[in-house]
């Protein structure tokens, strides 16, 4: 089994799960604390207007993916701030629009789009050197962020008006976090896919926020744990012949599983 290591798309794959963990670890606990899960499962699949952007103009996918994905997350965070008591309607319709916009765009391109699935459903396994140092360039621009910022991204995420009379820009946090988000699912959808990355932000912060409530810990403690989902989904991928990204959630919600079985005990 060892001889899988020598390959280098195998190589890669390890390392990208690496890079993906880390960027869910940090990611998803800052969603979880702040409860925009919803807001990130909208953001997720509104993307893929960006992906029908890319195979209609012929553009770069990543960079249509990115500008299409920010735009999108600010307009869903400006609106939901807005009309806060109908935040979920505008999340479902954003959703929806950049589901049916990329559709339509790639049933109006020309030629088959053969890599559709692997956007969708990720191919990790496929991942280039570019692929890989997008991703250390994003985790390395996270990583910068919280450091920099860690006592604001606590204050904004636990006690809003105590923020505010500390004279922390609320708004301004609120909009760079939603942008983090956007960039996140961008580096993602290689790795995991559309569908699948909400799974790889909420499991590993739900199953840390059990061990401990200090944020940097729980961002800690998700990217571990994220990055053993991803190294065991690997494996079973690799004995059984199944889909990476497939194998890599599954496990992430095995762990959920048994989270929440030990939890109630």
């Amino acid at each position: 089994m060892l001889e899988i290591l020598h390959y280098s798309f195998f190589q890669n794959a390890l390392v990208a799960a690496l890079l993906v963990s880390v960027a869910c670890g940090i990611i998803g606990s800052l969603v979880m604390i702040n409860r925009l899960f919803s807001m990130a499962g909208g953001i997720t699949h509104a993307a893929f207007g960006g992906i029908g952007v890319a195979f209609y103009f012929s553009l770069p996918v990543l960079a249509s993916v990115s500008g299409f994905t920010l735009a999108l997350a600010l307009l869903v965070a400006f609106l939901s701030k807005r009309y806060p008591h109908r935040s979920d309607s505008i999340i479902a319709v954003i959703w929806a629009f950049g589901m049916a916009f990329g559709l339509i765009l790639i049933d109006m391109s020309a030629g088959y789009q053969s890599d559709m699935m692997g956007y969708l459903f990720g191919s990790i396994l496929a991942l280039s050197q570019a692929d890989l140092w997008l991703m250390l360039g994003i985790d390395t621009l996270f990583i910068a962020l919280v450091i920099a910022f860690y006592r604001q991204f606590v204050a904004i995420s636990f006690d809003k008006e105590f923020a505010l009379l500390r004279g922390v820009s609320v708004n301004f946090f609120y909009y760079l976090l939603i942008a983090m988000i956007a960039f996140c699912v961008v580096i993602c959808i290689r790795a995991v896919g559309l569908i699948l990355i909400i799974a790889l932000l909420s499991v590993p912060c739900f199953i840390a926020e059990a061990y401990t409530k200090k944020l940097g810990t729980m961002m800690i403690l998700s990217c571990v744990l994220s990055a053993l989902f991803c190294i065991l989904g690997l494996v079973l991928s690799y004995v059984l012949n199944l889909s990476g990204s497939a194998s890599i959630i599954m496990v992430a919600c095995v762990g959920f599983a048994l989270a929440l079985l030990f939890k109630k005990r």
